[in-house]
């Protein structure tokens, strides 16, 4: 990719890093006290699948942008992990990503 190809193509990753690190906080905060608490599953059920289809591509995206970006692996697996820690697409994109 060109140059400025990357900075879109990073644009677009952080993008998607917030919509799924949010999505992620939503269930954790909201759809798990709703339905074990309130025994109101709707707000899982609304949010899973979209949250889910978020997850794959930022690890798809994740992995294509460390291939092109030729990330060492340690920033690999804090991508990774950070898209299975609660706040951690948000933390990875403020440490790796910033300009």
């Amino acid at each position: 990719m060109k140059s400025n190809n990357n900075s879109k193509f990073i644009l677009a990753f952080r993008l998607l890093g917030w919509l799924e690190g949010f999505s992620f906080l939503l269930l954790i905060f909201l759809g798990m006290p709703l339905k074990y608490m309130a025994g109101n599953a709707s707000v899982v059920k609304a949010i899973g699948m979209p949250h889910g289809i978020l997850f794959v591509t930022y690890v798809v995206f994740a992995n294509l942008l460390a291939e092109e970006l030729e990330w060492p692996i340690k920033v690999r697996v804090y991508a990774f992990l950070a898209a299975v820690l609660p706040f951690g697409t948000f933390v990875f994109e403020k440490k790796y990503l910033s300009a």
